[in-house]
Protein backbone atom coordinates (compact mmCIF):
# COMPACT_ATOMS: atom_id res chain seq x y z
CA UNK A 1 0.00 0.00 0.00
CA UNK A 2 1.16 3.80 1.13
CA UNK A 3 4.05 2.20 2.56
CA UNK A 4 5.96 0.12 -0.60
CA UNK A 5 8.13 3.14 -1.33
CA UNK A 6 9.80 2.81 1.99
CA UNK A 7 10.58 -0.61 1.73
CA UNK A 8 11.90 -0.76 -1.86
CA UNK A 9 16.24 -1.10 -1.74
CA UNK A 10 18.15 0.23 -4.35
CA UNK A 11 17.98 -2.18 -6.28
CA UNK A 12 14.18 -1.06 -6.59
CA UNK A 13 13.10 -4.50 -5.00
CA UNK A 14 10.67 -4.81 -2.23
CA UNK A 15 12.59 -5.90 0.52
CA UNK A 16 12.85 -5.79 4.69
CA UNK A 17 16.11 -4.67 6.02
CA UNK A 18 18.19 -7.36 8.62
CA UNK A 19 21.49 -6.47 10.68
CA UNK A 20 23.30 -9.20 11.58
CA UNK A 21 26.58 -10.19 13.59
CA UNK A 22 28.05 -13.41 13.57
CA UNK A 23 30.95 -14.36 15.18
CA UNK A 24 33.79 -16.75 13.63
CA UNK A 25 31.89 -20.23 14.06
CA UNK A 26 29.34 -19.22 11.43
CA UNK A 27 26.44 -18.70 14.67
CA UNK A 28 24.64 -15.48 15.03
CA UNK A 29 25.17 -13.21 17.97
CA UNK A 30 22.79 -10.91 17.23
CA UNK A 31 19.89 -10.06 14.28
CA UNK A 32 17.70 -7.09 13.84
CA UNK A 33 15.29 -8.01 11.38
CA UNK A 34 12.15 -5.75 10.03
CA UNK A 35 13.25 -2.87 8.51
CA UNK A 36 12.35 -1.35 5.72
CA UNK A 37 14.48 -1.60 2.93
CA UNK A 38 15.06 1.54 2.61
CA UNK A 39 16.77 2.08 5.76
CA UNK A 40 19.84 2.60 6.07
CA UNK A 41 22.57 0.69 8.06
CA UNK A 42 23.59 3.23 10.38
CA UNK A 43 20.18 3.82 11.42
CA UNK A 44 19.99 0.01 11.95
CA UNK A 45 22.70 -0.07 13.85
CA UNK A 46 21.20 2.80 15.97
CA UNK A 47 17.97 1.08 16.78
CA UNK A 48 20.58 -2.17 17.45
CA UNK A 49 22.63 -0.23 20.36
CA UNK A 50 19.08 1.64 21.55
CA UNK A 51 17.01 -1.07 22.31
CA UNK A 52 17.25 -2.36 25.73
CA UNK A 53 18.11 -6.38 25.09
CA UNK A 54 19.68 -4.84 21.86
CA UNK A 55 23.25 -5.62 20.69
CA UNK A 56 26.46 -5.37 22.94
CA UNK A 57 29.62 -5.12 22.48
CA UNK A 58 31.69 -6.95 24.68
CA UNK A 59 34.56 -4.56 26.96
CA UNK A 60 37.61 -4.46 25.14
CA UNK A 61 36.26 -5.76 21.84
CA UNK A 62 34.74 -4.34 18.46
CA UNK A 63 33.24 -5.65 15.48
CA UNK A 64 34.64 -5.56 11.86
CA UNK A 65 31.38 -3.57 9.90
CA UNK A 66 31.62 -2.88 5.91
CA UNK A 67 31.64 0.86 4.89
CA UNK A 68 28.10 1.15 5.41
CA UNK A 69 28.61 2.47 8.52
CA UNK A 70 31.32 5.55 10.08
CA UNK A 71 34.18 4.37 12.09
CA UNK A 72 33.94 4.01 15.67
CA UNK A 73 36.44 2.40 18.36
CA UNK A 74 33.38 -0.40 18.59
CA UNK A 75 33.05 -0.49 15.07
CA UNK A 76 36.14 -1.28 12.71
CA UNK A 77 35.33 -0.17 9.45
CA UNK A 78 37.70 0.01 6.18
CA UNK A 79 39.02 2.87 4.57
CA UNK A 80 36.54 4.52 2.18
CA UNK A 81 37.81 4.84 -1.64
CA UNK A 82 40.37 2.04 -1.17
CA UNK A 83 40.21 -1.55 -2.72
CA UNK A 84 38.09 -3.71 -0.45
CA UNK A 85 37.04 -6.50 -1.88
CA UNK A 86 38.50 -9.32 -2.11
CA UNK A 87 38.58 -10.12 -5.88
CA UNK A 88 40.20 -6.61 -6.46
CA UNK A 89 43.33 -8.11 -4.67
CA UNK A 90 43.01 -11.71 -6.74
CA UNK A 91 45.76 -12.24 -9.29
CA UNK A 92 49.24 -11.19 -10.32
CA UNK A 93 50.22 -7.35 -9.95
CA UNK A 94 47.39 -6.52 -7.03
CA UNK A 95 48.93 -6.97 -4.18
CA UNK A 96 48.38 -4.46 -1.73
CA UNK A 97 50.70 -1.23 -2.57
CA UNK A 98 50.07 0.65 0.91
CA UNK A 99 48.84 0.21 4.41
CA UNK A 100 45.26 1.16 3.53
CA UNK A 101 45.21 -1.35 0.89
CA UNK A 102 46.78 -3.80 3.26
CA UNK A 103 44.50 -3.09 6.30
CA UNK A 104 41.04 -3.07 3.77
CA UNK A 105 42.43 -6.81 2.46
CA UNK A 106 42.73 -8.34 5.64
CA UNK A 107 39.36 -6.73 7.05
CA UNK A 108 37.33 -8.15 3.87
CA UNK A 109 39.04 -11.04 4.80
CA UNK A 110 38.21 -11.43 8.23
CA UNK A 111 34.92 -9.63 7.65
CA UNK A 112 34.60 -12.08 4.94
CA UNK A 113 32.87 -14.80 7.47
CA UNK A 114 29.21 -12.41 7.21
CA UNK A 115 29.27 -12.83 3.46
CA UNK A 116 30.12 -17.09 4.06
CA UNK A 117 26.84 -17.52 7.16
CA UNK A 118 24.38 -16.12 4.84
CA UNK A 119 25.59 -18.07 1.94
CA UNK A 120 24.99 -20.72 4.22
CA UNK A 121 22.05 -18.84 5.41
CA UNK A 122 20.13 -19.16 2.01
CA UNK A 123 21.26 -22.56 1.02
CA UNK A 124 19.31 -24.01 4.20
CA UNK A 125 16.43 -21.96 4.17
CA UNK A 126 15.45 -21.31 0.57
CA UNK A 127 12.53 -20.08 1.16
CA UNK A 128 14.31 -16.55 1.52
CA UNK A 129 15.19 -16.74 -2.27
CA UNK A 130 12.10 -15.03 -2.61
CA UNK A 131 9.55 -13.05 -0.85
CA UNK A 132 7.61 -16.00 1.63
CA UNK A 133 3.57 -14.93 0.99
CA UNK A 134 2.91 -13.75 4.29
CA UNK A 135 2.14 -10.95 6.11
CA UNK A 136 5.45 -8.89 7.51
CA UNK A 137 5.02 -9.17 10.79
CA UNK A 138 5.64 -12.89 9.96
CA UNK A 139 8.17 -12.29 7.63
CA UNK A 140 10.49 -10.44 9.76
CA UNK A 141 10.05 -12.57 12.57
CA UNK A 142 10.01 -15.80 10.11
CA UNK A 143 13.89 -14.59 9.92
CA UNK A 144 14.28 -14.95 13.93
CA UNK A 145 12.99 -18.40 13.69
CA UNK A 146 15.91 -19.50 11.26
CA UNK A 147 18.35 -17.67 12.91
CA UNK A 148 17.90 -19.79 15.96
CA UNK A 149 17.25 -22.80 13.61
CA UNK A 150 20.85 -22.25 12.21
CA UNK A 151 22.83 -21.85 15.30
CA UNK A 152 20.94 -24.98 17.26
CA UNK A 153 22.22 -26.62 14.01
CA UNK A 154 26.04 -25.23 14.07
CA UNK A 155 26.31 -25.91 17.62
CA UNK A 156 24.70 -30.03 17.49
CA UNK A 157 24.40 -31.01 14.29
CA UNK A 158 27.79 -29.76 12.91
CA UNK A 159 28.58 -32.34 10.24
CA UNK A 160 25.30 -31.49 8.43
CA UNK A 161 27.06 -28.81 6.78
CA UNK A 162 25.12 -27.13 3.42
CA UNK A 163 27.65 -25.93 0.69
CA UNK A 164 27.69 -22.14 0.74
CA UNK A 165 25.82 -20.16 -2.04
CA UNK A 166 28.24 -17.89 -3.36
CA UNK A 167 26.88 -13.85 -2.55
CA UNK A 168 27.85 -11.32 -5.04
CA UNK A 169 30.50 -9.18 -2.77
CA UNK A 170 29.66 -6.41 -5.23
CA UNK A 171 26.03 -6.45 -3.43
CA UNK A 172 27.05 -5.06 -0.11
CA UNK A 173 26.80 -1.76 1.12
CA UNK A 174 30.30 -1.68 1.48
CA UNK A 175 30.30 -0.27 -2.24
CA UNK A 176 29.31 3.39 -0.80
CA UNK A 177 30.95 6.42 -2.58
CA UNK A 178 34.05 7.97 -0.79
CA UNK A 179 32.06 11.45 0.27
CA UNK A 180 28.75 9.41 1.40
CA UNK A 181 30.81 9.40 4.88
CA UNK A 182 29.69 12.51 5.88
CA UNK A 183 26.38 12.19 5.25
CA UNK A 184 25.87 9.76 8.13
CA UNK A 185 24.74 10.27 11.45
CA UNK A 186 26.89 9.85 14.37
CA UNK A 187 25.66 6.45 16.16
CA UNK A 188 27.48 5.60 19.39
CA UNK A 189 30.51 8.52 19.89
CA UNK A 190 28.39 12.05 18.63
CA UNK A 191 31.77 14.30 19.52
CA UNK A 192 34.18 15.27 16.74
CA UNK A 193 37.62 14.18 18.46
CA UNK A 194 36.22 10.98 19.26
CA UNK A 195 35.69 10.17 15.30
CA UNK A 196 39.19 11.43 15.17
CA UNK A 197 40.31 9.00 17.88
CA UNK A 198 38.92 6.09 16.22
CA UNK A 199 40.20 7.48 12.82
CA UNK A 200 43.80 7.22 13.87
CA UNK A 201 43.85 4.23 15.95
CA UNK A 202 42.53 2.72 12.48
CA UNK A 203 45.24 4.23 10.73
CA UNK A 204 47.84 3.43 13.63
CA UNK A 205 46.41 -0.43 13.06
CA UNK A 206 47.23 -0.02 9.34
CA UNK A 207 50.52 1.21 9.73
CA UNK A 208 51.40 -1.55 11.94
CA UNK A 209 50.28 -4.04 9.78
CA UNK A 210 52.22 -2.31 6.52
CA UNK A 211 55.45 -2.18 8.70
CA UNK A 212 55.83 -5.53 9.39
CA UNK A 213 54.56 -6.98 6.08
CA UNK A 214 57.30 -4.93 4.87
Amino acid sequence: GRDVSSYRNRHGKISQNVLAACNFDLEFMYVLSGWEGSAHDSKLLHDALSRRNGLKVPQGKYFLVDCGFPNRRQFLAPFRGVRYHLQDFAGHGNDPQNENELFNLRHASLRNVIERIFGIFKSRFTIFKSAPPFPFKTQAELVLACVALHNFLRKECRSDEFPIEPVDESSSSSVLPVNEEENLEPIVQTQEQQRENANAWRATIALDMWRNAT
